[in-house]
């Protein structure tokens, strides 16, 4: 073992006690020891940085702000409402969840599959008043195990059907990983599914700031436009989308009559306005759901908002302009292109239009504000801006549209035609474009301290393939197994395959192990098959660590884990998985 290898396989091991240990942020201790692998000569100065630039940590920014404009565009809403209840279990909900992630891994880019499935997984948990981090993770994995079922699912694949077409002639065929991969994917999605999530962590993710205890839910008006479906329909067909949605409906204004009450047969007319209750993200749920409008036809701030509105929360002190008068007496719309379309008010009830209501010191106001401008529109009216909490307007009209920029890229990818990085990139620039995400915030949805660890972690990677220390591991493998029966052989090729995934990108394991799997077996003298086999599953099952396979990276933030905090439910699903596959492996590919 070389100087070189020693050190890389010292700092590799510091790197990982700290990590478990979980004191040191992983950002700061990841990229204090690419420094060290620098200042050390093991890792080359001009390659120091390559990490950031580096595909795998592009399509992990580029994933946060693709799944941002799908939230933001309504398609997460359309997903969430036509499959998921926040009502079920959580085991039954992760099963859901886990079967649909499996099945589109199967066919598309797992890392895509994640990025579609993600905020509907965050907003079903939001609503559910439970952590996010309870089912990310099994849907992470989930993911990653529908992607071994066929050739394009995950690039292992690919590399190892490439590495079978250079040694032996012909490559894997697409559905060649289907017994293997379905069987190993079933056995880990049920487990996950059953057993997994209970071995999650349960901290706080987060979920008490998206509702700030002590504000009461907003009183709010959604306009009915005068073409819309509800027009002539009884109030009580919007009772079950109102409680889906967490609304509850006060009645119904319409011009010159005031509110009426919340008949259940009271008969919606054409620009009726509907009285609710609700916390904000419910409100934008139920009009998303329902095609209402936040905004009157002719609203003199309608086409300021039409396309780039953002939401905030404004707390009204003595003094505010807009205490002791309404908006529409400050002139809130004409002047600042802006409308109150929720008013908290405790233990005070509320009896007339929004824009009429004299404001009050002490109530908070729900704003809608052009989105460059929202900071300034709270300044102007004398109010405090609470706590961002991330409240967006979806923006339903453009829902299709975002669908298919996202579908037509993944198309593309999957089909080999554009790298995914350059086609998540063109969904990025889309989205910008049609202001689905407004360009002052794309930059807000990347997770940076999660940037941080991956650019780190794969020049430390590389630096140890390059320097041989995987070499060096494929060598002891041979030596180790050599005289031992297959299946052993093939369950130590899978354990240290997937522990290698687990330390460097799986892309590289798998470049890496498939030429010592046919080594094996060409020194056993039976078919390389169940080996390439082998490898291509392991090199898939990375789930000890974030940073071995991108979808485990992506979840990182969101789901407010810990280093850690991944080998707890991934060690004995990659148990399962060698315990499940090697006998397929011996029964599909005949030795």
């Amino acid at each position: 073992m070389t100087q070189e290898q020693i050190t890389l396989f010292a700092l590799f091991g510091t790197v990982f006690a700290l990590l478990l240990w979980g004191r040191v942020r992983y950002d700061l201790v990841a990229f204090s020891a690419l420094l060290a692998g620098v200042v050390l000569g093991v890792v080359p100065a001009s390659e120091a940085f390559s990490g950031f630039g580096h595909p795998a940590t592009l399509v992990v920014a580029l994933v946060l702000i693709v799944s941002a404009g799908l939230v933001r565009s309504g398609a997460v809403h359309l997903v969430t409402r036509t499959l998921i209840d926040s009502a079920r279990g959580l085991g039954t909900h992760i099963a859901i969840m886990g079967g649909v992630g499996g099945v589109l891994s199967a066919f598309m880019n797992n890392v895509a599959a994640l990025a579609l499935l993600m905020p509907v997984d965050i907003a079903t948990a939001r609503k559910a008043r439970r952590s996010p981090g309870l089912s990310l993770m099994p849907l992470s994995f989930a993911t990653i195990l529908g992607g071994m079922i066929t050739l394009i699912g995950t690039p292992p694949n690919i590399i190892v059907a490439t590495i079978r077409e250079d040694a032996l002639g012909a490559p894997f065929a697409m559905f060649d990983f289907t017994p293997v991969g379905l069987v190993a994917a079933a056995a880990g999605i049920a487990f996950v599914a059953l057993v997994g999530w209970r071995l999650i962590p349960d901290r706080d993710s987060g979920l008490a700031a998206d509702g700030i205890k002590s504000i009461a839910p907003y009183i709010a008006e959604l306009a009915v436009p005068a073409d819309h479906k509800l027009v002539g329909t009884a109030l009580r067909d919007l009772l079950d989308p109102a409680e889906e949605a967490g609304v509850s409906l006060l009645g119904i204004t319409r011009e010159g009559q005031g509110r009426l009450g919340a008949r259940k047969s009271l008969k919606i007319a054409a620009r009726d306005i509907l009285v609710v209750e609700a916390e904000p993200e419910a409100l934008d749920e139920f009009r998303s759901t329902l095609g209402l409008k936040m905004l009157e036809d002719g609203s003199p701030a309608a086409d300021a908002l039409a396309d780039s509105a953002a939401l905030l929360e404004v707390a009204i002190p003595e003094g505010a302009r807009i205490a002791g008068r309404s908006a529409q007496a400050i002139g809130l719309g004409w002047r600042k292109s802006s409308v109150i379309v929720g008013l908290s008010r405790k233990g005070r009830r509320i009896t007339r239009r929004l824009r009429r209501e004299v404001v009050q010191p002490g109530d908070i106001l729900l704003i809608l504000a052009p989105a460059d401008s929202a900071e300034e529109v709270a300044e102007w009216i004398g109010g405090l801006t609470l706590a961002d909490r991330g409240l967006a307007v979806t923006q339903d009209h453009k829902t299709w549209g975002a669908i298919a920029l996202f579908a037509g890229a993944v198309a593309l990818a999957s089909a080999g035609l554009l790298d995914l990085p350059v086609a998540l990139g063109l969904v990025v620039v889309g989205y910008a474009l049609a202001r689905i995400l407004p360009l002052s915030e794309i930059y807000d949805h990347v997770a940076w301290p999660v940037i941080v660890l991956l650019g780190s972690m794969i020049p430390l990677g590389a630096a140890l393939d390059s320097s041989g220390g995987t070499a060096l591991i494929a060598g002891a493998l041979v030596a180790l197994t050599e005289g031992l029966p297959v299946w052993a052989t093939l369950t130590i090729l899978m354990v240290v395959t997937m522990t290698l995934s687990d330390v460097i990108n799986n892309n590289a394991t798998a470049i890496v192990a498939a030429p010592v799997g046919i080594a094996i077996a060409q020194s056993l003298g039976v078919s390389p098959d169940p080996f390439l086999m082998a490898v291509a599953i392991a090199a898939s099952a990375a789930f000890l660590t974030p940073i071995g396979h991108q979808n485990n990276t992506l979840i990182l933030g969101p789901g407010g884990y810990r280093f850690g905090d991944y080998w707890r439910m991934g060690l004995p699903l990659e148990i399962l998985i060698v315990a499940v596959s090697v006998p397929m492996l011996l029964i599909v590919w005949p030795l």
